[in-house]
């Protein structure tokens, strides 16, 4: 019989790329879908950027690149995330990635063994609990929670630290919640990794996405970064998703050692998409601010309408681009409500189990789409509620 590791069977695929793929086939045989369950801005790259890459390809920038990123890459990202996080960086801390996904997976590779115990937010992004099971150690789940703004309480997670906790993940603003740690929060999380000598893993993807409050970074906490892995990119915040190019900024010597592992993973990333990065990071920022702007006006519209819903309440989140609304007063699970929306309502979202057992009782919703059709979903989603009465 032909064998395959072990540790291949621990991967979890994503809920949204699932359900993205059922909506498809549903196109396909002709019934109109909206899509509220892929996290991705539905704006283009800003032109600036996208005649960057292209002037680089045409000036032959399609060769190898350093394994970290291209020296001026590294020097920019250094620059970006110290004004951005008000800290201060050097581009030998930082590193550059096809993609924010290597940098959590390269990051957990280089510092987790097997048996490790690693906390991770519940609901949370899958991709957390998924490495750290690949990798030979367990996820231990620390809840977020409605009552508290989808924030965990820091007391829940000084019960779960133990002699085996080697890494606590945080995502502030957070998927699937919107949900964002606030100041105090954040200190009072560092003096339990600094207690425990515990590394902080903060995936800050959303940091631009912010609306009612500034986004902070643990980063900015004196001596954090030397604890700490800080990863962002460009996918959420200039529409950038299909380009691929992520980047962090952590301690030196770790840094050193993703170079080595991203020399044996994928040798490097595309050069010229690096070429755009810097005219990203260093260019003008109007449509940026453009796209938070209308990011905000259909949150509001999303949540409203979903309070407006019999059974339905929601939260009005801090930042990113989801909603998570509490569906148990509809009297449905969140498979079920789920799988209604989209075969009886054609809204595709995801249930809230998608990011873990604490989901349950919630779904999610992206809205990153056109308050126009924002506004279909939620009446055709309302249609659907009141018929499940009759």
């Amino acid at each position: 019989m032909i064998q395959y590791a072990d540790s291949i069977t621990q991967l979890e695929s994503e809920g949204a790329f699932v359900v993205l793929a059922k909506a498809r086939q549903m196109e396909r045989e002709g019934k109109k879908i909206i899509h509220l369950q892929i996290g991705e801005p539905d704006f283009d790259t800003p032109h600036n950027i996208s005649e960057a890459a292209c002037k680089a390809i045409h000036a032959g920038h399609t060769h190898y690149a350093p394994s970290g990123g291209l020296p001026e890459g590294r020097e920019a990202v250094a620059e970006y995330m110290s004004r951005t996080r008000n800290v201060k960086w050097s581009a030998e801390n930082a590193i550059i990635m096809p993609g924010c996904k290597p940098l959590i997976f390269c990051s957990m590779v280089c510092l987790i063994n097997p048996g490790d115990e690693i906390i991770v937010p519940n609901p949370g992004y899958p991709t957390y609990r998924s490495v750290t099971r690949f990798l030979g150690a367990i996820p231990v789940p620390v809840k977020l929670r409605e009552e508290n703004d989808f924030r965990f309480r820091v007391s829940d997670l000084e019960k779960l630290i133990t002699p085996k906790t080697r890494m606590i993940i945080l995502n502030s603003p957070e998927n699937p919640t919107g949900g964002q740690l606030t100041w105090e929060d954040l200190e009072a999380i560092y003096a339990i990794a600094n207690k425990h000598d515990l590394w902080v893993l903060s995936d800050e993807i959303y940091s631009r996405i912010v609306y009612d409050t500034e986004f902070k970074s643990i980063a900015a906490i004196p001596g954090a970064m030397d604890r700490t892995v800080a990863i962002d990119g460009l996918s959420k915040t200039y529409a950038m998703t299909g380009w691929r190019l992520g980047f962090a900024c952590m301690p030196k010597k770790l840094a050193d050692y993703m170079f080595t592992l991203a020399i044996n993973a994928f040798s490097s990333t595309a050069t010229f998409t690096q070429h755009a990065m810097i005219e990203a990071l260093n260019g003008p920022q109007d449509e940026i601010d453009k796209m938070v702007a209308e990011f905000r006006r259909r949150r509001d519209v999303i949540v409203d309408g979903l309070n407006a819903l019999d059974g339905v309440s929601c939260l009005r989140p801090e930042g990113a681009f989801y909603v998570f609304p509490n569906i148990t007063g509809t009297g449905l699970t969140s498979n079920q409500f789920a799988d209604l929306a989209l075969d009886k309502a054609g809204v595709a979202c995801l249930s809230g189990t998608a990011f873990g057992e604490y989901g349950e009782g919630y779904v999610r919703f992206s809205y990153a789409n056109s308050v126009e059709n924002i506004k279909t979903a939620l009446n055709n989603i309302g249609t659907m509620l009141s018929d499940l009465k009759k």
